[in-house]
């Protein structure tokens, strides 16, 4: 006879069967795993769950270990095994044990360990922990109906529980089909103090009837494997996903009928797209192996996946490996699901890119060069030192250095000119400028980079400095009205990389020989189309017409006496004080290099006393004397709240000015759509520190700006603000370059084509 049918004996009350605590461990005796099945490729998820236990090891000087949860037979393979092995060596995150470097527990893979698991379940047989189960799928389906017409959770009922020996054994001895079925102990309850979750608990008995450990096939169910593993392999800390956290339950079961302690567990939080649902491919790029494809650095992966559920408690954004170890602990793991965002990886990614050595890139931007087809077969040093030289700061991504290398070698002089964009630069004479710079390369007076090593290169750099200096003076031109046009002369383009920096790619571009590298338009073939575009256009001055008078620039401010004539008194008219440059520096858009913008925050916002329309704010600009008060017309557009907190640029050395009678001592920026219906905040980029200046792109360095409430709106202001525009990505644009905080655009929510001021 069967008996403990289901129903036949009341349930009992619940009672600690067994409760995972923490442990008190030496670091060396800490051992984490990373257990994946090969089903498929290393995902974001998956990787972050194996950067943690990597993490947890690493810094407290013990064990990281790789099992391969392989039982799964129909789907698991060894190219998916071999390909999870590739990511995990390229994140960095290598293992004291495994398949491919044994250890004191293996085998490593579950598909061996099967005498193991044999062995473990006929041990629990024996003490009477677990039973045959001679019951038919048909049996089982049935049942669960049953259960589910009672509205009761299915479960099985303990038919073979408590069967007769001589039954079951006259059952087995006939080849009878049969699994192997855990007894759950009545009124089980596991416990466990969740590094992550907290306190959570199980009824065993209410939650699942006796379950499956052996297959009639003899292979172990996934649960029975793992909790054999943990064991066996002494691992000390279970750090895996929430999905996991059910799972303990039979785990903690099994785990005590065998005699082993339960490990530490770290249930984390599932990463989520950002429309909050579990992220997957529809979100983009999930798989490793997809972001190294795609131009991710390995530090910026490690660097933006710890940072999906844990942090220091700083407001550090940018950690190099090191400082991730050494900072870690689940102790900061958060309860509440991370969101992948693609952009804050994309700007970390940048941040990281930047952070490297120039060297360090070289490598991987041949790659790119080469699988492009930019290069038909590897560059030359030489060719992949200037491709990162031109790429590097505008880089997110290492594939970004293929789109400005090849802008960098074509030549789209007419595409420019054409398109309306050199407009404003076409009417100030380009063809006058254009025509002298042609004329000096066919006398042999302009600079030509040949190729060689760094002493050519910086050889080139101060030929060609010298160069451009001596051709403003010839037409005197200094400033924008001299270093954009030279630009679109030489580069065909309004804006781009440093133009000795393309200069010295195609130096190097030719060096490398005929054919090494496609689509390259060198400087003969540019100063061939610069020429037949001036011969075509150039018109020579009428002698007889008009003359024209110039503004006169402002003078530097003289010292002695001021504009009232007393001695000692500074000069009102030190608005157009010359640049100042560092030694052997040459200025590009010096104009706006007078004006001091910077990123802020606003710390305090107040209505104006005396005027409904006006805010009274105060803004951190990273002063050391504290925030700083400025009054904005900013009222009609912007709630307090809205105000409040708002991170802004703000020009920050103009005069002090009184509006309804208060001083404000600056401005902030805000974009206004074409239609002046709307207005937006100019906004950093993301994570960059309040007080950074902003810059125009690819400006070089050391332009120190005017001094502290130099700068009159009608004398340098009001000269600079009819080139600040919107483009159609919302980024702040000066004379064609955009606006760059620590080397990333500032922009606004939404408004394009729009005017900043």
């Amino acid at each position: 006879d069967l008996r403990a049918a289901s129903g036949s004996t009341p349930r009992s009350a619940p009672r600690t069967l067994i409760r995972s605590t923490a442990q008190d461990l030496d670091g060396k005796d800490v051992r984490c795993r990373f257990a994946p099945s090969p089903t498929g490729t290393l995902h974001v998820g998956g990787a972050r769950t194996a950067l943690f236990n990597w993490l947890k090891a690493r810094n407290e000087g013990g064990k990281f270990v790789i099992r391969i949860e392989d039982t799964d037979t129909a789907r698991s393979t060894r190219e998916s095994e071999d390909s999870m092995v590739k990511d995990l060596r390229w994140l960095g995150l290598d293992w004291d044990e495994g398949p491919d470097v044994g250890g004191d527990y293996g085998p490593y893979r579950q598909s061996e360990r099967g005498e193991i698991y044999q062995a473990k379940a006929k041990e629990l047989m024996d003490a009477g922990h677990a039973y045959p189960c001679f019951c038919t799928q048909e049996e089982l389906d049935k049942k669960k109906e049953e259960a589910e017409a009672r509205g009761e959770n299915p479960k099985y009922d303990g038919m073979w529980r408590d069967a007769d020996p001589e039954l079951v054994k006259q059952k087995i001895d006939a080849g009878e089909p049969y699994t192997i079925r855990f007894k759950v102990p009545p009124g089980a309850r596991v416990e466990i103090d969740d590094i992550v979750r907290g306190k959570v608990g199980w009824d065993a008995e209410a939650t699942v009837g006796d379950f499956i450990i052996l297959r009639s096939s003899g292979i172990p169910v996934y649960n029975f494997c793992v909790a054999v593993d943990d064991a066996t392999m002494k691992i000390s800390h279970v750090i895996r996903a929430e999905e996991h956290l059910t799972n303990t339950l039979r785990q903690g079961l099994i785990l005590e009928a065998l005699g082993y302690p339960m490990p530490e567990y770290a249930h984390c939080s599932l990463i989520l797209g950002e429309d909050r649902s579990k992220l997957s491919k529809r979100h983009g790029a999930t798989s490793v192996d997809q972001f190294r494809k795609e131009g991710f650095l390995r530090d910026a992966m490690i660097n933006y996946l710890a940072a999906l559920g844990w942090n220091d408690g700083t407001d550090q954004e940018i950690y190099d490996e090191a400082e991730i170890i050494e900072a870690f602990g689940l102790d900061r793991v958060v309860k509440s699901s991370a969101v992948f965002d693609m952009t804050k990886l994309k700007w970390i990614n940048g941040q990281h890119i930047r952070i490297q050595d120039n060297a360090a890139l070289q490598p991987m931007i041949a790659t790119i060069l080469e699988d492009s087809g930019i290069c038909t077969s590897t560059p030359t040093p030489e060719l992949t030192e200037a491709a990162v030289a031109v790429s590097v700061q505008s880089m997110e991504l290492l594939t970004d250095s293929e789109g400005i290398v090849k802008r960098c070698l074509g030549y789209p002089l007419e595409e420019t000119i054409g398109s309306g964009e050199a407009d404003k630069l076409m009417g100030d004479d380009f063809l006058v400028l254009a025509k002298e710079l042609v004329e000096r390369y066919d006398a042999g007076g302009m600079p030509i980079f040949g190729g060689g090593g760094a002493d050519a290169s910086d050889s080139f750099n101060a030929a060609w400095s010298d160069f451009v200096k001596d051709l403003g003076k010839a037409l005197d031109r200094k400033g924008k009205r001299l270093f954009h046009p030279v630009r679109l002369a030489v580069t065909g383009s309004m804006s781009g990389p440093d133009v000795a920096a393309q200069m010295r790619l195609l130096g190097h571009a030719g060096a490398a020989g005929e054919g090494a590298v496609v689509d390259v338009m060198p400087i003969t073939a540019r100063m061939d189309t610069l020429r037949a575009f001036v011969d075509a256009f150039y018109v020579p001055p009428d002698p007889n017409a008009p003359v024209v008078e110039e503004v006169a620039e402002v003078d530097a401010p003289k010292k002695g006496k001021g504009k009232k004539g007393k001695k000692g008194a500074e000069s009102d008219e030190d608005d157009g004080a010359a640049v100042v440059l560092k030694d052997g520096e040459v200025p590009t858009v010096c104009e706006f290099a007078k004006m001091d913008i910077r990123v802020g925050e606003l710390v305090e916002v107040w209505n104006h006393p005396e005027s409904t329309k006006l805010y009274c704010e105060k803004i951190d600009v990273g002063d050391p004397t504290g925030p700083r008060e400025v009054c904005s017309g900013l009222a009609p557009y912007f709630t307090l709240e809205e105000m409040k907190n708002q991170r802004v640029l703000v020009v920050c050395n103009l005069k002090p000015a009184k509006m309804a009678g208060f001083v404000s001592n600056g401005m902030v920026l805000c974009a206004k759509s074409e239609d002046e219906s709307r207005v937006e905040f100019m906004e950093p980029p993301e994570g960059v520190p309040v007080g950074t200046r902003v810059l125009p792109e690819i400006m070089d360095g050391g332009i120190e700006p005017l001094g502290p409430n130099q700068v009159k709106k009608k004398k340098v202001w009001e000269g600079i603000s009819p080139d600040l525009t919107n483009n159609e990505a919302s980024e702040a644009m000066w004379a064609g370059r955009r606006l760059m905080a620590d080397g990333q655009p500032c922009k606004a929510k939404s408004i394009t084509g729009g005017t900043i001021g």
